[in-house]
């Protein structure tokens, strides 16, 4: 599964990099900036709640995978942007391996 997420950040780096902004949707969402990225995050997040509701009542998670996708996608993006990527998730969530979510909600500051 992580070689599917060092591909596609090496393929958004890339194209924030090098790619046309009229060709290339990664491109366009950079030259846009931060403000349009997350408002697609945003949106992303509201369709994957959407869907999670209905495949709760239909039994069927296509839709919900799908938005899930998007929505990790323009996570990346955004990461993207601000100069990170997806192995610094992966680092705090491995961090987290050895502490229970209530441990790990109480260590945070306040």
């Amino acid at each position: 599964m992580s070689d599917v997420l060092s591909q596609l950040t090496q393929i958004l780096e890339e194209r924030k990099q090098a790619a046309d902004a009229d060709s290339s949707y990664v491109a366009s969402l950079h030259k846009k900036g931060l403000s349009k990225i997350l408002e697609k995050v945003g949106e992303e997040a509201v369709e994957t709640i959407i869907a999670a509701k209905d495949a709760q009542h239909s039994g069927d998670n296509s839709d919900v995978i799908y938005e899930t996708a998007d929505l990790w996608f323009h996570s990346l993006v955004m990461l993207s942007h601000l100069g990170e990527d997806a192995s610094a998730v992966l680092n705090e969530l491995a961090r987290r391996f050895d502490m229970s979510g209530l441990e790990e909600k109480a260590s945070r500051n306040k």
